[in-house]
Formats: structure tokens, sequence, C-alpha cells
């Protein structure tokens, strides 16, 4: 990203752009830039409160700003900057017997530079019609200059794991790389279709951990369900040590809610212990904003509320985003259970078709103004 025009709190509207040469940067001192490099996780990626680190590398204000989730100014315009992409493609998609296997071919296929690289594990592959049966699945994609350095690298991929490998399947265009994608497609539409009573919540559902850490990082998740008595769906950015956690509990079990926050703070736990982050890429926002201080400290939390004063004094950009509300607690809005606020039946009705068949780019005013199928 080269550039934003912003609105900032005093209703100024200005333009940053990413300083060139000898620009205008930003100095910190060298006990702030300390503490940064000491208190940051080293994760693949982060959405994580500010980005003081990347900041303090380029002292640019475009890396504050970026990923602020709307609490230091109102973003009107992005200017980008895009690489091309290359021509050709081949893939793979691997089945593997156990966690361990999965976790060890994942540094291995980073090697290789891969495009992407997902994984979908058990938890969620049981509710897609037809996926494997394997303890995992990664679905992993590359895209190279010409045709046979694609179909090169997937034999590379192939052979290279070949000892550990419980399934696999090959494509080397982009009809066989669509019909690899497929049942990653169905996923979400899948966990929208669970009995009525239970319900797919993303309470714990963003963090990230070093790449090499995957795999206990997934473990853990298995053991803190199992414990907790709430199953969950598994998938993600396996590449980037980044997956997405669905919770399923049945909301009309008695202490369901209970549960759920001893699994909500049980996940972060975990993620303290293996140097992860909360959030890789969707932001805390205000669900894992209390949780922040666990991972940064004290004297960074600080650092945080001082951005924070310095853009919106008022506190009139998104409060309780990314600086926690005094009484804050992460099941606060959860839009399901008997606390939640009242839908009427024709519009919940309307949402969970949407749920149903994906079809997430239905604007919600709609809904209230469709008629009801008689």
């Amino acid at each position: 990203m080269e550039g934003l025009e912003v609105v900032g709190a005093e209703g100024t509207v200005r333009t940053v752009k990413r300083a060139a040469g000898s620009g205008e940067r930003v100095n910190l001192t060298p006990d702030i830039r300390r503490l940064i490099a000491e208190r940051f996780p080293r994760t693949p990626k982060s959405s994580s409160g500010y980005a003081l680190d990347h900041f303090a590398e380029t002292g640019d204000e475009v890396d504050l700003l970026v990923g602020s989730e709307g609490t230091l100014a109102v973003i009107t315009e992005v200017l980008w900057r895009l690489d091309p992409i290359p021509p050709h493609s081949a893939g793979a998609a691997l089945g593997f017997g156990d966690l361990a296997a999965m976790a060890e071919a994942v540094r291995y296929l980073v090697s290789l530079q891969p495009s992407t690289l997902e994984l979908l594990d058990d938890t969620l592959l049981k509710f897609i019609p037809d996926a494997p049966a394997v303890a995992c699945l990664l679905i992993v994609e590359f895209e190279r200059e010409t045709a046979a350095a694609a179909r090169g690298v997937v034999g590379d991929a192939v052979r290279g794991l070949k000892h550990s490998l419980a399934q696999v399947e090959t494509a080397v265009d982009r009809a066989g790389l669509e019909k690899l994608w497929q049942v990653r497609r169905l996923a979400s539409p899948a966990l929208a279709r669970l009995p009525l009573p239970q319900r797919s919540l993303q309470v714990i559902e963003d963090g990230c951990v070093p790449v090499e850490r995957l795999g206990e990082y997934v473990t853990g998740l298995r053991g803190a369900a199992t414990r907790h008595g709430i199953p969950v769906a598994i998938f993600g950015h396996a590449g980037d040590g980044h997956v997405h956690v669905n919770a399923l509990p049945d909301i009309t079990r008695p202490g369901w809610r209970d549960a759920l926050r001893r699994l909500f703070d049980d996940v972060t736990d975990v993620l303290v212990r293996l140097g992860g982050v909360p959030s890789g890429e969707h932001g805390v926002g205000r669900l894992r904003a209390g949780v922040l201080e666990r991972f940064y400290g004290r004297e960074v939390m600080e650092l945080f509320r001082n951005v924070k004063r310095a853009y919106d004094p008022l506190t009139i950009f998104n409060p309780g985003v990314i600086i926690p509300a005094t009484d804050w607690s992460p099941l606060d809005a959860l839009k399901v259970g008997d606390g939640a606020a009242a839908i009427p039946d024709d519009i919940a009705t309307r949402l969970r078709d949407v749920e149903r068949s994906a079809a997430w780019a239905t604007p919600k005013p709609e809904l209230a103004r469709q008629t009801p199928e008689t």
C-alpha cells in the first residue's frame, strides 16, 4: 500500500504517502525501538494492535494507519501498488494421517515458495460431503513463469513428502485447480447447515503462530475443545501459521456460554505460550481487545494508548476497538442465546438462508424488504 486519504478526528482531510528517498519520516527513540523489538511476537502476519513494529522499520505513517481498524481516522481512499501475477499455476491436495506429519510437511512446502498453502483439519472435513477421510488436508498452489516450472515444483512437493502422505491429488491446469479447491469452497456453507441448536461462532477464530508451532497450535485447539465439550472446525492458512476456528456450541445446552468463555481463555493461553498473536488477519476488534496486554505487555499497551490519544483525543473513532473498554468481556456481543437481542423470526430465517447459501454479498437491508417465501 503506497498511500491513503484520511479524515482525522478534527475533520481535516489529508493524504498520507510513503516517504520516498530522503523524504520525511518519524524517528522513534532507542528505548521505544528496543521495547517494540522485545515485545512484538514474531509471526508471519499479524492484525493485532497497532503495527508499531512496521512503523519502527519504515517511519512511514502509512504503516501506522494500515490495520488500525478505523480507530485513528476514517480512510476514504487507498493507493495500491500491484505486483504482476505469474501466468502459470499448478497444485496438489495432500492428505495426512496425523498432525505431526502435516506440520512437518508445511515447513517443507513453505521452502518451495507456494502462492497458497491452506489447511483443512478433520474437525472441518467431517462436515463436508465427499471430503477425503484423512486427519488433515493441505491444498497447495504454486505460481510460476512457465507451465513446466509450475508442474515441476508440484512434482518436487509430492516426491519430498511421499513417505508421509496418506492421499494425494495433483492439478496442472486451472480446471484441475478449481476441482481441488472445491472442498475448501464447501466449508463455510457446510457449517451453516448445522442442526438448528448448533451454531457456528467466530469467537476464537483468528490466531496466528510461528509456522514451526502450527502443529502444536492445532493440537492445543483440539485439546481445549475436547476439555470444554464444544466442537470446533479448524481451517486456514497453513503457510502463515494462521488458522480460523469456528466454535460450534449447542446453544440449548445448559452452561454453554461459560464453556465457550473457558475455551476462549484456554486458546488465548495456548497462543501466548507459542509466541502467537490473537489475530493474524481480521483484527482484534472489541472481541479480542481485552487480551492484547497478555501478548504485548503493559508498556506496549501504553504505547497503543498514546497512539490512540494522539489521533483521537475524544475517542470518537470505534471506541473499545484495540483499546478495550473497562468492562470488556469477549462474549458481550454474541448474537445468539438467551441474552442476545431479539431478531424478528422472518429476518432470522433470511439470515440463516444467507449463511446456508454463502450469499454474503446480499445487502442486509434487502433482508427486510424481501417477501417471505410461502
